[in-house]
């Protein structure tokens, strides 16, 4: 079956597993691939419903 969330996190995990974590060493930089995830995928999700919204209208 499918299941548009579970590819929604999938996608999710594949831009945190972008950066790497390495416990105790928090003085490195801040790795948005890794710590935006969230942000980023909601941008392109948001992003393709605006595109979709406009191929319907027309």
């Amino acid at each position: 079956m499918v299941n548009p969330l579970r590819w929604v996190l999938d996608l999710v995990e594949w831009f945190e597993d972008r950066g790497v974590y390495v416990p105790g060493d928090d003085s490195g930089v801040v790795r948005p691939w890794r710590a935006f995830g969230w942000i980023f995928v909601g941008w392109i999700f948001t992003l393709g419903l605006f595109i979709l919204l406009f191929a319907l209208a027309a």
